[in-house]
């Protein structure tokens, strides 16, 4: 149910993050959203989702923390398999290349983004897996 429920809502935020380009959707809370687009691992076809983003030193954060849930969310698949993604933020497409934060730029970054969202550090405390956080690097046009 839980699950059905979080569905829905990304569907209309999404709807509302891409007709009002990010003026209604694009905050929730503290939190800023943007559209997060991937290629499909499995089926090659383009996924969207809205999801929550920190900016840091010129890149774009995300942390996959799935709620807190022992296995990764399926974006974290996609952009494994295909680390060229689509980031809409306020309307702008901006084309980008991810990577895993690794060591000491993990450790960095953790810090940022738990000061900024303590409720990472509750979701980390709920599973066995290490969160991951990419990065997302806009490429030069």
């Amino acid at each position: 149910m839980k699950d059905t429920l979080i569905k829905w809502f990304m569907h209309i935020n999404m709807f509302f993050l891409r007709v009002t380009n990010g003026r209604l959707g694009g905050k929730l809370g503290k939190q800023r959203i943007l559209l997060l687009e991937t290629i499909g691992r499995k089926s090659g076809q383009p996924r969207t989702i809205p999801i929550a983003y920190f900016f840091h030193e010129g890149n774009y954060l995300i942390v996959e923390s799935n709620w807190g849930k022992d296995k990764h969310a399926d974006w974290y698949f996609n952009v494994t398999k295909h680390p060229r993604a689509i980031l809409t933020v306020n309307g702008q497409r901006i084309p980008t290349q991810a990577h895993d934060a690794k060591g000491d730029e993990y450790n960095l970054l953790w810090q940022f983004v738990t000061t900024k969202h303590p409720p990472y550090l509750q979701y980390q405390s709920m599973t066995q897996r290490r969160i991951p956080i990419v990065v997302f690097q806009p490429l030069n046009s």
